[in-house]
């Protein structure tokens, strides 16, 4: 990324349009680790790759819980995903005791995008740096929902954030048509193998670095972590990747996408000489 004069404050607009801060926060949840959503009839799953900061370090959570129909994995900064998430929780317990039912997963997607559009209008505040990927069931069936630092939030039918998030894209697209009529078993195994598309050739997925969450509407959204992930990795165990899968992505397309346009500098005025008399 560059830096220039328009990028000082979330307040400041370039020539082109654009709101560098903004951008600079979109940046942060690719560096993140990945995470996957998707949905079929009848579930909504997320599956998430863990990071641990170091050895002597356990693995960050990845999925956290809203409420017992709503969940969410993120990817970028994990102090400002716990102020969300506090809030997000804030909102179903007030549902629930204001109306005596659940908050409907897009009005919770809602109010996240209109929490995040303040810190972007408002001069000395930055950015929520981090993405969401939203997973719940309602009256409305399943529901995966993509929040993104910009305020914007989308509807979607499956999803990958995060970094070599790319990969996972791809693989759902190829098989997006299938989703729909999948049980749990199937959804989860193509969320793993989406989410091990984006790792390296050399790391596979472990029960130590992988958590899954999965809503129905039997099901409240429960969380697997550690060894309950065991019995879904088996499912895949031994197959291959998908060709291209895990490769490095060359240095010029990578820095021709941290490439943004560069924004007209503002001249100074030249200043005359004195005249000699």
């Amino acid at each position: 990324m560059f830096r220039n004069q328009y990028d000082n404050d979330v307040t400041v607009w370039s020539p082109q349009g654009r709101i560098h801060q903004i951008e600079y926060a979109m940046e942060a949840v690719k560096q993140g680790a990945a995470t996957v959503g998707l949905k079929s009839k009848t579930h909504a799953i997320l599956v998430a790759l863990k990071r641990a900061p170091s050895e002597l370090s356990s693995y960050q959570k990845k999925i956290l819980p809203i409420d017992d129909h709503i969940g969410v994995s993120i990817a970028g900064l994990t102090a400002d995903a716990r102020v969300i998430s506090k809030y997000l929780r804030t909102e179903c317990l007030n549902s629930r005791f204001s109306y005596d039912r659940p908050l409907p997963v897009s009005r919770l997607v809602a109010m996240i995008g209109s929490k995040s559009q303040v810190p972007t209008q408002r001069y000395g505040r930055r950015p929520f740096g981090v993405g969401l990927l939203v997973a719940g069931y309602d009256e409305m069936g399943p529901h995966i929902y993509q929040t993104c630092p910009s305020a914007n939030y989308y509807d979607c039918k499956a999803m990958a954030i995060g970094a070599r998030s790319q990969s996972a894209r791809t693989y759902l697209e190829k098989f997006l048509d299938k989703f729909s009529e999948c049980n749990m078993d199937e959804l989860v195994k193509h969320g793993l193998r989406s989410l091990r598309d984006t790792l390296p050739n050399e790391v596979e997925l472990t029960t130590k670095n992988c958590s899954v969450g999965i809503v129905s509407k039997d099901t409240n959204f429960t969380i697997y972590d550690n060894n309950e992930v065991a019995k879904f990795l088996a499912m895949i165990e031994g197959e291959e990747k998908s060709p291209g899968a895990g490769a490095e992505e060359p240095a010029a397309a990578m820095e021709e996408e941290d490439k943004a346009p560069q924004d007209p500098q503002v001249a100074e005025p030249e200043v005359a000489e004195p005249m000699e008399h």
